[in-house]
Formats: C-alpha cells, sequence, structure tokens
C-alpha cells in the first residue's frame, strides 16, 4: 500500500458549508483530491469503487450548490456514496467501511443528518425524494424547514418499474423536484432494454440539445407576441428531431445531456436549476463509472466490487478457497442441466456474473435473459415462460427476491406455475450488512400453498437441488444457497434427483436431535464435536426440505428424543415454525418434547465479517453446543444444571 495522498485542499473541509467557501477552479482540485482520497479508502477495506468514481465531480458540484442537510440528497442505490461520506463529516471514519462497527457501505439515516434516506435496493430515490418534495411543501419539518429534494439516480436504476411509478406521480403534482440521472452506460453489468438504447441515443444526439438549449434562451428575449409562436417552431423542431424526450411527456423539463465530469458544465447547470426550477426537473448527466482510476476503468465491471487492493497495480488482494463457491457450482449444475433439456432457460435481474449465468449466456444465449434492475418483471416473465412450456430457472439473490413478492404470490402461485427459483446469498452476508441479507426468503415461500422449498447443505446437495428443479413439474420449487466459498465436500458428476419433502440421517445419536435447514450443518457437526468430549452425542438430520416437511423423520425425532432443536439461518416464521406447527398438531408436546428453534434474531444485523455476524445472530457451533446443553439440562463441565 502507498502512503496516503496529499490532499491539502480537502484536508479543511469538515462539512459542505466549506465547499461553499472554494472558488470554482478549487471546487475542481478539490474534486481531484476526493478521488485520490476515495481511491486509497476503498483499498484498505475494499468495496464498491467504481460507481464513487463516477460521481466524484457530481457529488461536489451537488453539495457547493445545494444547501445540504436542509436540502434533502437522496441517492440511489447509495453503493456510490463514500466521497458524499468523505464530504459529511466522515472522513476520519471513512477506512472502516463494510467492517464491524464501521460506516456503512450504504446511506444510513442513523449515521448521519447528510443520509436523509437509507437505501441498497435500487430505484428507489425518485420516490422518497418526491416524499420529502411534498411534505416541505406541507410543512412536515419546520425546524428546520426541509429545502429541496433532490435525487440521483443511474440509468441502470431506470429499468425498474418503480421509477417510472414515481417519475409518472412527481409530473402530475407538478412539485419543485430535482431529479439527477447519473449516465454512466453501466450498472453491475453492462446495460440492457429499450432506456439504454434511448438514453444513447440521446446522448448521440448532444448537439441538437445544445440548440435545443439556446433555443430556449432565445424564446425568453423575444417579444411577448413572438413567443407562443417560436415556442411552438421550438416544439416541431424537437419532435421531428429526436421524436420527443420521454421525460417531458412525464411532465419533467429535460435538461441536458451535460458532460458530469466537467465542473464547468455541472456548477451552472445545477446553480440555474437551483435558481429558476419551479416544477420537476431532471438532469441528464454521462458520466463514466471507475472515472479517474485506470485499473478500475479497464475492469469489465469498471470496478463495481472489490477487495483489498494495491493503489499502484490494483491487484487485489486473495485468499486461497476451502472449495468451490456455491454460486460457481450451481452454475455448472444448471449448465448441466441444460445440456440435457433445450426447455431450461435462465433469467437474472442485471446480475448475471452475481448469480452465475455469465457461462450460461455464453453457452446458451437464447435461453438466459437478463431482465433489467426489474424483479418484478423477472418473476411474471419467468411465469409467462413456464405457462408457455419452458423451464424457467429465476435465478436472484434473496434480498431481491423481496422485490417481487407479490408476483410470487399472485402470478406464480396462485395458478401453480412451475418455476424454478435459485436463491443465492442465503443467510447473512458479511460486510453489505442488513441491507443485503438473504434472511426472509423460507418465510415468505414455505407460506405459499403449492410451494416446494429446499435449502442447501452444501455444495454437492446444491448440485442435487438443481437436479430436483429442472426435473419438478408440479408446481413452483425454489431452492437457497450461501454467498461464498463451499465446505469442500465432493461433488457428484451428475445431480441427483430427490424425493420431494424427503430428508437424510447424517449421524445417529441420542438424548437431543439437531435437525438441519440450509448451510449451517458444517457448524452443528463442529458442535457435536465439541458435545463429544463431554460425553454428548446427539442424533442430527438434515431436512432438505422446509416444505413439504419429512413427516416422518421429523415425529420419528421428536419420539426418539428428549430435545428437538432446528437451525436454520433464516427468520422467524420459516422452518422452525412449520416443524413446530407440525409437532403441535401431532400432540407430540403432549408427550413432554423439549423443542427450540434457532433462527436468526428478530433485529436486523449490521455488518461484520459473516462469522461475526453469526456470533451477532447466535447460530456459530458454539451457540449450537450452549442450547443443546441448555436443553439438557447440563452445564459446561458436564454436571446437571
Amino acid at each position: 500500500m502507498t502512503d496516503r495522498p496529499k490532499t491539502p485542499l480537502l484536508d479543511n473541509v469538515r462539512s459542505p458549508a466549506d465547499l461553499r467557501k472554494l472558488s470554482d477552479p478549487d471546487l475542481s482540485r478539490l474534486a481531484d483530491e476526493l478521488r485520490a482520497e476515495t481511491i486509497d479508502a476503498v483499498s484498505h477495506t475494499g468495496g464498491h469503487l467504481g460507481a464513487g468514481l463516477g460521481v466524484i465531480e457530481l457529488t461536489v458540484a451537488l453539495h457547493a450548490v445545494f444547501d445540504t442537510p436542509r436540502d434533502r440528497l437522496v441517492w440511489d442505490v447509495s453503493h456510490q456514496t463514500y466521497p458524499h461520506k468523505i464530504l459529511t463529516g466522515r472522513r476520519d471514519r471513512i477506512r472502516t467501511l463494510r467492517q464491524k462497527d464501521g460506516l456503512s457501505g450504504f446511506t444510513k439515516r442513523t449515521e448521519s443528518p447528510y443520509d436523509p434516506f437509507g437505501a441498497a435496493h435500487s430505484s428507489t430515490s425518485i420516490s422518497a425524494a418526491l416524499g420529502f418534495a411534498v411534505a416541505r411543501d406541507l410543512g412536515g419539518a419546520p425546524d428546520p424547514a426541509l429545502g429541496d429534494a433532490i435525487a440521483v439516480i443511474g440509468d441502470g436504476a431506470l429499468s425498474a418499474g418503480m421509477a417510472y411509478e414515481a417519475m409518472n406521480n412527481a409530473g402530475a403534482l407538478d412539485k419543485r423536484l430535482i431529479v439527477i440521472l447519473n449516465d454512466n452506460e453501466m450498472s453491475i453489468a453492462p446495460p440492457v432494454g429499450a432506456m439504454s438504447s434511448y438514453l444513447s441515443r440521446l446522448y448521440a444526439g448532444a448537439p441538437f440539445q445544445e440548440l435545443k438549449a439556446a433555443a430556449k434562451g432565445a424564446v425568453s428575449m423575444l417579444p411577448q407576441p413572438f413567443q407562443s409562436g417560436a415556442r411552438r417552431a421550438k416544439d416541431l423542431l424537437k419532435h421531428s428531431v429526436i421524436g420527443g424526450t420521454m421525460f417531458e411527456e412525464l411532465g419533467f423539463s429535460y435538461v441536458g445531456p451535460i458532460d458530469g465530469h466537467d465542473m464547468e458544465q455541472l456548477l451552472p447547470v445545477l446553480r440555474t436549476v437551483k435558481a429558476r426550477a419551479t416544477g420537476p426537473v431532471l438532469i441528464h448527466a454521462i458520466t463514466r463509472k471507475g472515472k479517474g482510476y485506470a485499473p478500475a476503468e479497464e475492469r469489465a465491471d469498471r470496478g463495481h466490487a472489490t477487495a483489498k487492493f494495491d493503489v499502484v497495480t490494483g491487484e487485489q488482494a486473495k485468499s486461497k478457497p476451502a472449495g468451490p463457491s456455491y454460486t460457481s457450482v450451481f452454475s455448472g449444475a444448471l449448465l448441466d442441466e441444460a445440456a440435457r433439456d433445450e426447455r431450461i432457460c435462465a433469467v437474472t435481474a442485471a446480475m448475471p456474473d452475481g448469480t452465475g449465468l455469465t457461462k450460461f449466456a455464453g453457452q446458451y444465449p437464447s435461453r438466459c435473459f437478463d431482465v433489467g434492475i426489474a424483479e418484478q418483471h423477472g418473476v411474471t416473465f419467468c411465469a409467462g415462460l413456464a405457462a408457455g412450456g419452458m423451464k424457467p430457472f429465476c435465478t436472484i439473490y434473496s434480498t431481491f427476491l423481496q422485490r417481487g413478492f407479490d408476483q410470487v404470490v399472485h402470478d406464480v402461485a396462485l395458478q401453480g406455475l412451475p418455476v424454478r427459483f435459485a436463491i443465492d446469498r442465503a443467510g447473512l452476508v458479511g460486510a453489505d450488512g442488513a441491507t443485503h441479507a438473504g434472511s426472509f426468503d423460507t418465510a415468505f415461500l414455505a407460506n405459499l400453498p403449492g410451494f416446494t422449498v429446499m435449502a442447501a447443505a452444501d455444495e454437492a446437495e446444491l448440485v442435487h437441488m438443481v437436479a430436483t428443479a429442472a426435473a419438478h413439474d408440479a408446481g413452483p420449487i425454489s431452492f437457497r444457497f450461501p454467498r461464498g466459498e463451499g465446505r469442500g465436500v465432493a461433488l457428484p458428476e451428475r445431480g441427483e434427483v430427490l424425493e420431494i419433502g424427503r430428508g437424510r440421517m447424517i449421524r445417529e445419536g441420542k438424548g437431543v436431535a439437531l435437525l438441519n435447514f440450509g448451510a449451517r450443518l458444517g457448524e452443528i457437526e463442529r458442535a457435536c464435536e465439541a458435545l463429544a468430549a463431554q460425553g454428548i452425542t446427539p442424533t442430527v438430520a438434515d431436512a432438505r426440505f422446509a416444505k413439504p416437511l419429512d413427516r416422518d423423520l421429523i415425529l420419528r425425532l421428536a419420539r426418539e428424543h428428549d430435545a428437538l432443536i432446528t437451525v436454520e439461518e433464516g427468520a422467524i416464521g420459516g422452518f422452525g415454525s412449520h416443524v413446530a406447527q407440525l409437532l403441535a398438531e401431532e400432540g407430540v408436546f403432549d408427550a413432554g418434547l423439549i423443542y427450540r428453534s434457532m433462527v436468526l434474531p428478530d433485529r436486523f444485523i449490521d455488518q461484520a465479517g459473516p462469522r461475526e455476524m453469526y456470533d451477532a445472530a447466535g447460530l456459530n457451533a458454539e451457540d449450537i453446543a450452549r442450547k443443546v446443553l441448555s436443553v439438557l439440562g447440563v452445564d459446561s463441565i458436564g454436571k446437571r444444571a
């Protein structure tokens, strides 16, 4: 790692108010220092580098022109806000990003008054900013009074319907609202869809946009009798050259495109909009993800997510994995199934690499679909594919599947359509924190009639579950698997189709039974090793299915043991709740069974290393061993309590 960069201007910035004392040339120099500081900080912590580098100048300009935090600045997704955090009094903590007890990698209301709205999922900024604008006009925060509402949204986020719902509402309400379209021609993956093509055409028409801006100014200088005719002529010209702008049809005044890295363009435009805007305005700024740092600019994802790295070379720190990642195992298993069944297709929502579908897209391009940041559409698209006779794998992170829940219920489950849900990033995910944790999918899917819900205990089980899902045509089916590397178990040459609703015994014991659902099996086995030293030998089983439950297995465990403990990395209301319901209905508790469920606690768990997060959740081996001792009434030295 190199020494920290020299930042004489940035060293004197304690808050955005200090920016407003600087000249425009100094603001440009400050942006250069901010870029260097951001690169250095992320080299120590890892994180989302490219997005922040793409908005350096925009961040400086917004804070220099607007009166934040009185003016509410709402960032979409907000993984691009590391520079914003540096300028808003958090520079002294910037090298704690995404670490335990450190700064969040996203905006967070409890962290700073400069973060008026938390965001880590996409396409929410315009809705939230419109809410601030209406609250301002209704007098919602009189002390201090709310100022302007500014949303910064990326072009990738415009592939989600929520952004258009918000723009449609904003145009109808005609409130003063400022939207910055940060158009870097790339979200996480290369852009897809008609919106990307539309923005590219607007950018290509930049000379006309300059003519249009000049025409607006010229009209205002004409004598009043001539102004209406000139406006009609201007509108005719506008429609004949570019067919109208969609944003203006939605009720926004459109400004741009402008160079989002040129302070000589950014500052005058922002100042003019601040001085003159009455209704909703959209400023279209062209930026480049990873701007100003060659290793990021040269990467395919422009440095979207990075480990710690050397600033000079850009080389990232790498650890030797114990086994292949779950995502790569899923990818290989799906390719294997697709080679044998041409009806198998795959759908992702703007995460082809993160969900392991890049190889699938390369091998079967006509059967792989990236729908953009549009999980709702993606789920219903899969429902249509299934109704049309295909075998769609809807491949989405657990945290993002939440966005398509209504479609899962209404368009898939209610119609009994055989959509296969491959749920990546199940459980706690480390540095991305609570916003990206896969906590709730088991609870909300297992409550839906006709759903089959599985969870892989290891990477070999994941291969079997891919095969099981591919063969399952009796309704919707899901399987979940965690982020990161597997346990290093041997992989089968080909996946085995599992019997639906049938678990497996791992080891026979006595006294207490541990029933696993998901990827905590390794921790259960470590707990058993510790307990063996005290003469305690629990029975261990892997449920595989949360729905339908393996009734025979569960009732056998309950009747042959004094205590039964379920373990899962999901929220209350999931697997353990279904087991409890079964036991209650069968009257097992009347026989004196002690039953406990180990689940994620009823709170959001802040970012830390994955093991630290599971420590906080109480789901590591030591916690499992303590739970066994507790239900058996044994203290830590093996004596009866």
